[in-house]
């Protein structure tokens, strides 16, 4: 999976569009191969991100979870943590 896209489901504060759309680009880019398609192809790559992320934002609306939101800063100090673990030098 790509490392860049991350968990949207169940954090407070909630998910907003435009990161629904980052993770979507993220994805077509990956599943394409292009960071940034040619002007032919850039119409059908725009489509896919837009597909996906309405995908992506359905999908999100649909779940449900007793459990309570995760804190977005905290999940992020944990991220940031095992990164520097992972890369540490030594």
């Amino acid at each position: 999976m790509c490392r860049n896209i991350k968990p949207l489901f169940n954090f407070e504060p909630p998910v907003t569009d435009t990161e629904i759309r980052e993770a979507a680009l993220q994805f077509v880019r990956k599943v394409s191969g292009f960071n940034k398609p040619s002007k032919t192809n850039e119409a059908a790559f725009l489509e896919a991100v837009d597909g996906i992320a309405t995908v992506s934002r359905n999908l999100l609306d649909s779940l449900q979870t007793s459990s309570p939101p995760r804190d977005r800063i905290k999940e992020a100090a944990r991220a940031k943590t095992r990164a520097a673990r992972r890369f540490a030098s030594d």
